[in-house]
């Protein structure tokens, strides 16, 4: 169960980034333009899902192999 738990932090990391992203916000100049200051953290929480969603299939499809050679 702990490695199950190791492997989702990825995951909980890039939902941080995603809610810090969404706290801090953006400012809008007088000429109408966006100034994103943190900008960095979106690709970076998309890079977090997909190495937690990875990490997780690759402890998920161990653990199975693990009980298939343990039965057999």
């Amino acid at each position: 169960m702990k490695k199950y738990l190791i492997a989702s932090t990825p995951i909980l990391i890039g939902v941080l980034c995603l809610v810090m992203k969404g706290i801090i916000g953006d400012e809008f100049l007088p000429d109408g333009t966006i100034v994103e200051k943190n900008f960095f953290l979106i690709p970076l929480s998309y890079i977090f899902f997909f190495s937690g969603i990875v990490a997780l299939l690759f402890v998920a499809m161990v653990s199975v192999l693990k009980k298939v050679t343990i039965a057999k």
